[in-house]
């Protein structure tokens, strides 16, 4: 099939986007960026923007810097920006090592980070990253700008606090000190496939105890979330296969599974048990 009529635009700078989405987000006017979530839904027709404006001719989107401890990563900065370490320290380490989970080469060229924010799947692996990591995004619009926290950012399947004339110019997570320890694990029929479930566990050492340590799952809810009682089982705790255990089970018995077709509630809980003591497991490796 091919897209319904709709009317192309090009900005080339913020500004001239924002002013776009003033005009045009009463009328179902859509940003493209990657596509890789857009175009297919519109070949099909479950979407019929009657506007689309193309952000990729806009050049100050495409930066990736370190600024403030924080690494800020513009609305059109690819998947594949991430397949080497795009910053020192285990951040750069913790991206690169998500970003092969993602998809295929070819959409991982073409898709972006901001976009899988956007998008707000909820087996989206940056969003689990965002959300473990309490980072934020700053969204723009002809009345001004929002820097939106990312547990106040995802909504629901494909819901963000996002409003329709806004532009969403970046995200950013803050960098994480020498001597953190991360660890991410996903489960899926298929490498490539979209995540059943997806954990990320993050800590750093005090006298060989584990503190500040976060605990978060996607693919499992409608939204990424730490899960409290799971780093309240850590907290404190040497790491090791005990208090990992520990914080899995605290993990599964948090969380409210979403069931699908081929995937009950129960074998998504019994998979947070995995995803949980696997990501921690690595994050200890």
């Amino acid at each position: 099939m091919k897209p319904a009529v709709f009317r192309y635009h090009a900005p080339k700078t913020i500004d001239e986007a924002v002013a776009l989405l003033a005009q045009f987000a009463a009328e179902d006017g859509r940003v493209l960026a990657g596509g890789q979530s857009l175009v297919p839904t519109m070949a099909f027709r479950l979407a019929k923007p009657a506007h689309l404006v193309d952000i990729n001719g806009v050049a100050a989107l495409n930066r990736i810097a370190v600024t403030a401890g924080k690494l800020v990563i513009g609305a059109c900065v690819r998947h594949a920006a991430f397949h080497r370490p795009v910053c020192e320290g285990p951040l750069g380490k913790l991206l690169t090592d998500v970003v092969h989970h993602i998809a295929h080469f070819p959409i991982r060229n073409r898709g972006t980070f901001c976009g899988s924010l956007a998008h707000s799947d909820p087996a989206s692996e940056w969003c689990l990253v965002l959300t473990a990591l309490d980072g934020e995004v700053v969204a723009k619009s002809a009345r001004g700008e929002r820097v939106i926290a990312a547990r106040d950012f995802f909504k629901g399947i494909m819901t963000t606090a996002l409003r329709d004339d806004e532009l969403l110019v970046e995200a950013r997570l803050p960098l994480l000190p020498a001597g953190t320890r991360c660890g991410f694990y996903e489960f899926s029929r298929r490498a490539g496939d979209f995540a059943m479930a997806a954990a990320v566990g993050v800590y750093r050492l005090d006298g060989g105890k584990m503190a500040e340590p976060r605990v978060a799952l996607g693919g499992v809810e409608p939204t990424p979330r730490c899960i409290a009682e799971a780093e309240k089982a850590l907290t404190g705790a040497e790491p090791g296969d005990k208090a990992f255990r520990a914080a899995a089970s605290a993990a599964a018995a948090a969380v409210d599974p979403m069931e699908d077709a081929t995937t009950s509630a129960e074998f998504r809980r019994d998979l947070v048990l995995a995803v949980t003591r696997r990501a921690l497991e690595r994050a200890a490796a």
